[in-house]
């Protein structure tokens, strides 16, 4: 398995950041200090956090259908990472994955995880089906929870044996919940001075897959993912978060 890769399925485009001194009050003109453009997208900065590799700018493309994911090799991964978006077709991809694992032994097997981030009705069908199920704060708060863990246990009866749940709540840190269903925490890493967050939640998630797909326990996995995010959150773009 040491060979195999990840495969992220989601979001690229391209993002526009400008930099000023202090965030705008409304209806006021503001000097722009900086500005740069980056690939971005969910599954554009897991994959950029998960190869710390340089990339060309990529044009905004369409979402991912079933018919393009036939195409893929899956004797080639040992994890697949889906944004939600599309869920419809989304929800066919993952049902191609099982069908493959059930024919694997379970060494060969990929693990799917899936994100839940936008406050959309037809994303909450992927909950059931991923083996690793990152939920946002956002939708948490949506559905009335206060805190990570009240939403690790909110959700926990949506999932599929076996799985595992996990939210990041900002500056609180983030849970997870295994499949023991006993809830872990870990603190947030914030940086000395804050100076990008986009990309954060993505670089906690990658971070995570990293960890987990080597071998990682979740608690090392949950603190690797809070102290890589709150490294990123201390650097623009990407540019040293792995040293």
């Amino acid at each position: 398995m040491g060979d195999k890769k990840i495969l992220c399925i989601g979001l690229v485009c391209l993002d526009i950041i400008n930099v000023v001194d202090k965030y705008p009050e409304e209806d006021t003109d503001t000097r722009c200090l900086s500005q740069r453009w980056q690939r971005g997208g969910n599954a554009s900065n897991t994959c950029t956090v998960l190869s710390l590799a340089p990339g060309p700018v990529a044009e905004n493309l369409p979402d991912v259908s079933v018919e393009d994911f036939s195409k893929v090799d899956l004797s080639q991964y040992k994890w697949i990472h889906w944004e939600g978006r599309n869920a419809d077709e989304q929800v066919k991809m993952i049902e191609r994955v099982r069908e493959y694992n059930s024919k694997q032994e379970e060494k060969n097997r990929i693990t799917i995880s899936v994100e839940i981030e936008k406050i959309r009705e037809p994303l909450y069908q992927l909950f059931p089906l991923g083996d690793l199920v990152f939920v946002s704060k956002d939708v948490a708060q949506h559905f009335g929870f206060t805190s990570a863990a009240a939403a690790l246990k909110g959700f926990c009866g949506r999932l599929r044996k076996g799985a595992t749940l996990i939210c990041a709540w900002a500056e609180k840190g983030a849970d997870a919940m295994g499949p023991d269903g006993v809830i872990i925490h870990s603190d947030a890493f914030p940086p000395e001075k804050l100076v990008d967050t986009l990309g954060a939640g993505d670089t906690f998630n990658a971070s995570m897959i990293y960890s987990l797909s080597n071998g990682g326990s979740l608690q090392d996995a949950l603190t690797f993912g809070c102290q890589i995010a709150g490294k990123k959150c201390g650097v623009h773009g990407y540019d040293g978060i792995s040293h």
